[in-house]
């Protein structure tokens, strides 16, 4: 479990293990149309694909691939959505990923680069990796945004899962070049 944020913070974000104590709150974001605007898959009811994200966060754990943080606003206490380390295989090359999904009322507000930052401080800090990735539908403006903020340029397109995506990178020279800023 080396790639998780347990008990990290941001300045407005707790970073906490995923239980399924949120699922209620998480299955909001499986019910909004708009969370799965970008990504081409076949989706099964929301409920089904609630349960799905957290068995699929679970098995990360269990098998040292990473996985999602839970992510918690400071001031309210409520989910905020989830950011994390990722263990990915693109092109047939496993790389880290930096993943987030924030529920629709936090977007637009900071919170996805805030803890999408953290995530790269933690693992360039604890050498995790000498590069790491984000993958970005074509469409996904807003993830897009997150990750030129988080320092990231496109490295690549390519198809991931049948989606066309934009693979974005930083590595680690380069996030030293940005941190002496």
């Amino acid at each position: 479990m080396k790639y998780l944020l347990k008990d990290q913070e941001t300045e407005r974000i707790l970073f906490r293990e995923v239980d399924s104590s949120h699922f209620n709150d998480w299955l909001a974001f499986h019910k909004n149309p708009l969370t799965s605007l970008h990504w081409n898959s076949e989706l099964e009811s929301p409920e089904k694909e609630c349960k799905k994200w957290y068995d699929k966060q679970f098995h990360r754990y269990e098998n040292n691939l990473g996985g999602m943080n839970s992510l918690i606003e400071k001031q309210s206490g409520e989910l905020i959505g989830y950011c994390g380390l990722l263990i990915q295989t693109v092109d047939e090359k496993t790389e880290l990923e930096i993943g987030y999904s924030l529920l629709p009322k936090f977007w637009k507000k900071g919170f996805a680069s805030e803890a999408a930052i953290k995530c790269r401080d933690f693992a360039f800090e604890n050498d995790l990796a000498d590069s790491i990735i984000s993958i970005i539908s074509l469409t996904n403006k807003p993830s897009e945004n997150v990750a030129i903020k988080n320092g990231m340029t496109v490295d690549k397109k390519t198809d991931y899962h049948g989606n066309a995506v934009n693979i974005f990178r930083i590595s680690k020279s380069q996030w030293k070049k940005l941190k002496s800023k």
